[in-house]
């Protein structure tokens, strides 16, 4: 399954991937398109076998704060639903449910797709962060059956929790800053929100957005309790691409470790996709970077599909992703210089010496326009041909010269005029983008 990993009408950011049994669960907020808001008053979650991680099943909503097809599960406020965590204890799987300026919820199910039956808010009579909140909580059961909750917006809390209970706060247990959240510290450094803990051998990790918020940050620890020690940024959504805030997670399946994290579309901060990518963890502990790719799940995407164009990883210059109803979404606002980017292509091998079709499907917006079709790399790579695409709705072709191998691939839009007419095309929408093949 190529980025986005879900279903393509499904916006599930903030996503907290979850090993339990045979398959890999995503908890996490749920986005409506076109919205002017983050999240929705319901959570939904997902699951696959983590032996075929390209099939997909929605197990329905697990949790509310309206009454829809079911009655809320809050009775204390009817607010939206942001970043929940589930982990598994004795054989129960708890939620941790933060709710916009409400008291954090915590309820409990026999199985891991729910539906959560409520506990109740959080009980405590001693000091914790965020008045209550519980912003973004991530939970953690360590190997000696202690439980840690850390959260928080702008300020980096951590708690423990009573394992009887699963949600009493024990008495001594809070601290501040378990990550560096000070005005002093680096903005690509400093705790922004989206806790999310992990152990890894020995070592405690916390996930985390910084203040230079769409890049997802890690940093380390001997301790549950801390300090974590900034060590680095795993992925930023805002390369090449219209970024903004991030939230995930890592996730080891199989022998593969990959990072879930969020991107944007119809031209705002909301309406967020889940996405992953494949990371190494190194043995001195270090996640490298990596680069956003369409590939999710898969090794190479198939050129000889049909690829739908809103799995593009590089967005530059002005054009994104847009839907218009549930079959259908597009590229849009694309204008001269406007670059449409998928990485990677496997186009195999062919001993014939003959050329290759790139077929581009396009709605036509009454302009007549050019595609230069560039291979990896849209500034310096190898220009594999220009298609020449018309006024109208269509599929638009051009005979290539061979192609063999994986590729990343780049199409750039250009409207062609020139002279003293040039300035009248300037930020003129050229054609929407649906979707692309290659065909010998």
């Amino acid at each position: 399954m190529p980025n986005p990993i879900l279903p393509l009408w499904e916006y599930i950011p903030d996503g907290e991937p979850r090993v339990f049994g045979d398959r890999v669960y995503l908890y996490g907020s749920h986005d409506r398109p076109a919205c002017d808001g983050f999240c929705d008053f319901k959570l939904k979650v997902w699951s696959a076998p983590l032996d075929d991680l390209n099939h997909w099943q929605c197990h329905g909503d697990s949790f509310r704060t309206v009454d829809g097809e079911r009655p809320s599960d809050v009775p204390w406020t009817d607010r939206e639903l942001f970043a929940p965590d589930v982990v598994c204890k004795a054989g129960k799987y708890y939620l941790y449910a933060y709710i916009v300026a409400s008291k954090g919820a915590v309820g409990v199910s026999e199985r891991p797709e729910g539906p959560f039956r409520l506990l109740g808010p959080y009980e405590y009579d001693c000091p914790v962060g965020d008045e209550g909140t519980f912003n973004d909580a991530g939970v953690l059961v360590d190997d000696d059956g202690r439980v840690y909750v850390y959260y928080g917006f702008t300020e980096s809390h951590m708690n423990e929790i009573d394992p009887a209970s699963m949600r009493r706060i024990l008495p001594g247990s809070y601290r501040r800053s378990v990550i560096a959240d000070g005005a002093s510290v680096p903005e690509e450094q400093r705790f922004y929100e989206a806790s999310s803990p992990r152990k890894i051998g020995d070592t405690y990790y916390l996930i985390y957005s910084p203040c230079r918020g769409s890049r997802l940050a890690y940093a380390t620890s001997d301790s549950p309790r801390g300090p974590y020690v900034y060590r680095g940024w795993i992925v930023d959504n805002g390369v090449d691409y219209p970024g903004g805030n991030n939230h995930g997670s890592i996730c080891r399946i199989g022998e593969q470790w990959y990072v879930f994290y969020h991107r944007m579309t119809n031209n705002t901060i909301m309406s967020r996709r889940a996405c992953v990518e494949r990371i190494q963890i190194l043995p001195d502990g270090t996640i490298p970077p990596v680069e956003m790719t369409s590939l999710g799940f898969e090794k190479a995407l198939n050129p000889y599909a049909l690829i739908p164009a809103e799995i593009a990883c590089v967005l530059k210059g002005g054009c994104f992703v847009t839907e218009r109803g549930i079959f259908e979404r597009t590229v849009g606002n694309i204008t001269d210089g406007c670059v449409i980017g998928y990485k990677y292509f496997d186009f195999g091998e062919d001993y014939t010496g003959d050329g290759i079709r790139v077929c581009l499907k396009v709605r036509g917006l009454g302009t007549k326009c050019r595609v230069r079709v560039l291979l990896d790399g849209y500034e310096g790579g190898q220009e594999a041909g220009i298609v020449d695409v018309g006024l109208s709705d269509g599929v638009y072709t051009a005979k290539l010269a061979p192609i063999t191998g994986v590729h990343s691939l780049f199409l750039k839009a250009e409207h062609g005029v020139t002279g003293w007419t040039e300035r009248y095309f300037a930020g003129k929408p050229l054609f929407e983008l649906e979707a692309l093949t290659f065909v010998k």
